[in-house]
């Protein structure tokens, strides 16, 4: 059983080096626990998906170029988020505004090659099956 993702919810990338929060803007209506409930469709960095505070892959050309800089020693940099796409949804059925909900175990993809996974819904009451 998932929990639902809400305002308040966190997010880190696996090439991240600390959460992020995770912002519902496509839902006002549906609450849980009191706060509005996320859709897969709130993934655009900055507006849902903020910065994981340094970046750690090589595929990031900031972090390549200050690597490269520094004669080969990784040198992580501050972290744009690059969603590819949508949330993976993990429950088709549940939709919030004809949309698949945004549940706790839904994946994304960055561009830079790492994977957004939910790290704290937000909401801890409701549950779906």
């Amino acid at each position: 059983m998932s929990q639902l993702v809400v305002v308040g919810a966190n997010a880190l990338c696996s090439f991240g080096t600390a959460p992020a929060p995770v912002k519902v803007t496509s839902n006002t209506t549906v609450l849980a626990d009191g706060k509005p409930a996320g859709t897969i469709q709130d993934a655009a960095a900055m507006s849902n998906i903020g910065p994981f505070a340094m970046c750690t892959t090589m595929s990031n050309p900031a972090v390549a170029s200050a690597t490269a800089a520094a004669l080969g020693v990784l040198t992580p940099q501050p972290c744009t988020p690059v969603p590819a796409g949508t949330w993976i949804p993990t429950n088709a059925k549940v939709l919030i505004g004809g949309k698949p909900c945004l549940l706790q175990d839904c994946k994304m993809m960055c561009g830079y090659g790492g994977q957004i996974s939910i790290t704290l819904p937000g909401q801890t009451k409701v549950m779906t099956s």
